[in-house]
Formats: C-alpha cells, structure tokens, sequence
C-alpha cells in the first residue's frame, strides 16, 4: 500500500484532483482493492472532508483496507514525495524563479494538469450512474459553484439536505 500511494505521490502534478485519475487506476483497476462504486463514495468522502483530497482519499482507503496503521501507511505514502519535492524547490526555487526554461516548463505542465482534472470529472460521471435528474443537480450546482462563487461547503449541505426531505417525501408515498 505504501509503494502505490508512494508512486500516485511521485507521479502526480496538479494537486488532489489531478491525482483522481491515478488514484482510480491503481485501487480500482490495477489491485482491485475497491469497485467503482466505492470509489466514487471515496472521492465523495474525501471531498466533503477538511483538507486535501489525495491525502483524504489515502486516509479513508488505508483505514478501509487496513484499519488506523493502513491509513498511515497510504497517507505517508500520499505526502512524502510532496513533501520531498517542496523541501527542493524551496532550497533552490530563488536559483531558478525567473529561468526562462522552467516558466516554460510549468507552462507545459497547466494542460496536462487540466486534461487529468477533465479526465477525472469525466471518469466520475459516467461510472456513477447518474440518472437525468442528478446530472441536472450536478450542472446547477456547478454553475452555482462558477457563477456566483458560493463556497462548496454550502452546495454540499443544501444538497445533503435536499436528499434528505427528497427521501422522506419518497418513503412516505
């Protein structure tokens, strides 16, 4: 568990939702540690909760598999080369700031990392099976997300909300 979460930390630029993608392929389809299901309720999970997805999305799939010491295994596996990578830049990142070579670099680098974040969104969709009326909460909450820049934390609880009442109204008929 240490080495694959080691390898999604090594190997992804971009930040948590650019990790969604690897963290899919390795847990679900290369060691089938969890279905497709699961793992869109891990990504729900993880985002939902205080801080970085990846790191979240670790926690939640060590605990899952292995119980607390699983949990510090993939997350010390998530953070290491971050934290490994960070410690570097710091060190020099004044040496090379205004390097013509690495601005472009890192301008290389944005799309990828847009195309893994689309990749991920993508994946999500259609492996959650959303019916007509979900995708459309789904673009509402979105649009209301871009448009009018409300915070996450409330379009999660008026959804979580609105499920609620929507369920009790359903059970009642």
């Amino acid at each position: 568990m240490f080495l694959t979460f080691l390898k999604i930390g090594a190997f992804t630029f971009g930040g948590g939702f650019a990790m969604i993608p690897i963290i899919q392929k390795e847990v679900v389809e290369n060691k089938n540690w969890i279905k497709d299901e699961e793992f869109i309720d891990t990504i729900s999970i993880a985002q939902s909760s205080p801080g970085p997805i990846a790191v979240n999305s670790s926690i939640f799939l060590g605990y899952r598999m292995e119980g607390l010491p699983g949990a510090l295994v993939c997350t010390i596996g998530t953070v290491l080369p971050s934290f490994f990578i960070i410690l570097i830049i710091a060190v020099f990142f004044t040496q090379f700031q205004n390097n013509p070579i690495f601005e472009k670099i890192f301008l290389g680098i944005r799309p990828v990392v847009v195309a893994l974040i689309f990749s991920a969104v993508y994946k999500l969709i259609t492996k959650a099976h959303l019916g007509y009326k979900d995708l459309a909460i789904a673009i509402i909450a979105a649009l209301t997300l871009v448009i009018f820049r409300v915070t996450a934390i409330y379009i999660i609880i008026v959804g979580v909300v609105a499920r609620v009442i929507y369920n009790k109204f359903k059970n009642k008929e």
